[in-house]
């Protein structure tokens, strides 16, 4: 097809010049002023300046600490004080006192204590001064009346200057939405919040989404508090789904929150079965009922290592969910306190745990507190206690055991040689016979004596056999099967008195399983005050047993040092010498040292791999406890569905290779590492 000739294109000339087609055919013209203009704009070059001229200029983002530089402790009260002259608004003495009194500011200062004093917005934007210029290892800001605006405030100062490890919230009941979404953007972007206490503070369904986010996406947070919280249905729902994804969280604690038996323990019992780095659960004062139960032991079922303390004090267990348990605790590899003081167990339901607590290969401690026992179910304890090497503390307090169940328990432990404490009711029952009650008082002499016995002989272990270069470092453990009921000795030798660095605190600490790698030594450390539980709970904070070397705890804030999750642990064989004349315990009982290493060599145990058992199903009937048989079933099957991300051996092998390099474990010479 021709182009018209008015719509030629234009055609450049000898000379160079831009010719351009006439406007109208057969009326050629020379080049008009508008072509000049497009052959100006032909010839336009882009340059670019060098690199070194690139950029003219540069803007830094502001440091949070330019205010911090050899700064004095005058400077920081001034700064202080003019805040507030210009707020207009109230300076806090008991502010003022602490900041007097801090001395090295070059470091994070022990604690800013502000507990029980009232906080508007203003005299929070007043302490960005402080913020500014000093870091703390813990702000207590507990009962504070803190508002939306307040709580904000603080939260984005905590977040910009990363101004706390450890922060206490609790009793602040007006924060609302905002400043729930101020805290997860703080518990997100903060990398060193390890603590947050919010006992007390309501995390309701419209800010529950913020913190579930905060915790799934990214967070450094290692304990959480979240009693009395009112977490019951969609905010449960939320935390339990975001903490399946969680692998830094190593405490969690909801007690005081209405959990019931249905939804809430079906979140929980899934999030056990994703989530194999929470160490503590703490669920008493709860509804979780026996229904509830079966959904939490089939998540622990699932674990191949993960929980090593739950604590379900009151929490309305009868010794249907005894059945439960019982099943449950020949496959746990890692719990070693369990509580549950305040539930109406009875003797049958002590039958039913005992029966898995036999087969069971890592349990250190058990709570029996109030839970309606009688000699007869005494009778139950004691035969799990002459069966276990390994068990350091049993409390059986505010329970009626009399003459004849005294007598089992004191029989017990003259074949025990691992248990540390037993607690009973310093008082004697009511006798019809009054010379019982003489026998009574002798009885629990006798036990109390045979628990020295054992700590006189974890001692002697320890100065003879203990090398003194494993002392501080190495977490000793054995993997060899227990010895016959004729020779306790060597039981006691291969079982778990090994983990408790300082016997009777040890036995008493629901958190070892954290604390054994604290370099300091220092497994006692709570929480918080308000994690203490009823004094005979053995929960979180009932660690104070007579005649140990007790440090006061009162002012301590932490558990543990979080973030810690990846621990390495020797498996060492414990040869038995041919003359061994008495019971000798594992060497690092006493020993201030970072070692517990129980769960380590319960999941080595050759006599019990993991057993599949009958799988609880996912969607439990109330009916299913009536069809449980009174004790779990034998039989050393491997255990089929476990935590991946926790897996020690090579999903490849088949079952008969696993339980052929269990017991190669227990039989090689040397050491390995997991």
């Amino acid at each position: 097809m021709e182009i018209p000739p008015q719509e030629a294109p234009p055609v450049p000339g000898a000379d160079g010049d831009v010719e351009e087609a006439p406007a109208e055919a057969g009326s050629p013209s020379p080049a008009s002023p508008p072509a000049d203009g497009r052959l100006k704009a032909a010839a336009k070059r882009v340059t670019f300046p060098s690199d070194e001229d690139i950029v003219s200029g540069a803007v830094e983002p502001k440091d949070p600490w330019r205010h911090a530089q050899n700064v004095t402790v005058d400077e920081v009260i001034g700064a202080y004080k003019q805040a507030c002259q210009k707020l207009n608004c109230r300076q806090i003495p008991k502010l003022l006192r602490q900041l007097q009194e801090f001395t090295d500011l070059g470091h994070r200062l022990d604690c800013l204590d502000l507990k029980g004093e009232k906080l508007d917005y203003k005299t929070c934007e007043a302490l960005e001064e402080i913020f500014k210029r000093l870091q703390f290892k813990v702000v207590d800001l507990e009962q504070t009346n803190l508002d939306e605006d307040g709580a904000s405030a603080l939260f984005d100062m905590i977040e910009y200057y990363e101004s706390a490890t450890h922060l206490n919230i609790s009793f602040n009941k007006h924060i609302g939405t905002r400043g729930w979404q101020a805290a997860a953007h703080m518990m997100r972007k903060t990398s060193c919040l390890q603590y947050l206490d919010a006992r007390n503070t309501p995390l309701l369904d419209h800010s529950a989404p913020f913190v579930a986010r905060a915790l799934r996406i990214r967070s450094s947070l290692a304990v959480l508090h979240l009693e009395n919280a009112s977490l019951s249905g969609r905010p449960l729902m939320l935390l339990a789904t975001a903490l399946k994804m969680n692998m830094n969280l190593r405490e969690l604690y909801l007690a005081d929150n209405k959990l019931n038996g249905l939804q809430d323990s079906a979140q929980l019992g899934n999030l056990l079965k994703f989530n194999c780095s929470l160490q503590i659960l703490d669920l008493r004062n709860n509804h979780v009922l026996d229904s509830g139960l079966a959904y939490i032991c089939e998540g622990l079922k699932e674990q191949r290592k993960g929980l090593v303390t739950l604590v379900l004090w009151n929490n309305q267990l009868t010794h249907t969910g005894m059945a439960f348990l019982g099943m449950t605790l020949p496959h746990t590899q890692s719990l070693e306190t369990l509580n549950l003081g305040h539930n109406p167990i009875g003797n049958e339901g002590v039958r039913h745990l005992k029966n898995g607590l036999i087969s069971n290969r890592s349990v250190l401690r058990l709570g029996l507190a109030s839970t309606k026992l009688t000699c007869e179910g005494a009778v139950a304890v004691a035969e799990f206690i002459a069966e276990s090497p390994r068990l350091l503390r049993l409390d059986l307090r505010e329970n009626e055991i009399k003459t004849g169940g005294l007598m089992a328990l004191s029989l017990a432990l003259k074949v025990n040689h691992s248990l540390l404490r037993l607690d009973l009711d310093r008082e004697p029952k009511k006798e019809a016979v009054k010379s019982f009650i003489e026998t009574q008082k002798a009885l629990l002499a006798e036990i109390q004596n045979g628990c020295k016995r054992n700590l006189v002989l974890a001692r002697e272990r320890e100065e003879k056999e203990q090398p003194p270069q494993l002392l501080a470092s190495m977490p000793e453990t054995t993997a060899t099967e227990p010895q016959p009921d004729d020779e306790p000795a060597a039981g006691a030798q291969n079982g778990a008195p090994s983990p408790a660095p300082s016997p009777d605190s040890d036995s008493d600490s629901d958190s070892d399983g954290e604390d054994e790698e604290e370099e300091e030594g220092e497994r006692d450390e709570t929480p918080c005050p308000a994690l203490v539980p009823p004094t005979d709970s053995l929960g979180p904070g009932d660690r104070s047993p007579p005649g140990s070397p007790s440090t006061p705890t009162e002012h301590r804030i932490s558990v543990s040092s979080p973030g810690r999750g990846h621990k390495v642990f020797v498996v060492t064989r414990v040869e038995s010498p041919p003359e061994r004349a008495e019971p000798p315990l594992s060497p690092s009982l006493l020993l201030p040292t970072p070692s517990l290493p129980t769960r380590s060599s319960e999941s080595q145990q050759p006599p019990e791999p993991p057993q599949s058992g009958p799988s609880l199903p996912n969607g439990l009937k109330p009916e299913f406890a009536l069809a449980l048989p009174p004790e779990p079933p034998p039989g050393p099957e491997v255990k089929g569905g476990s935590c991946g991300l926790e897996h020690e051996l090579s999903c490849s092998k088949n079952e008969k290779e696993l339980e052929e390099l269990l017991l190669e474990a227990s039989q090689e010479s040397g050491q390995e590492t997991l």
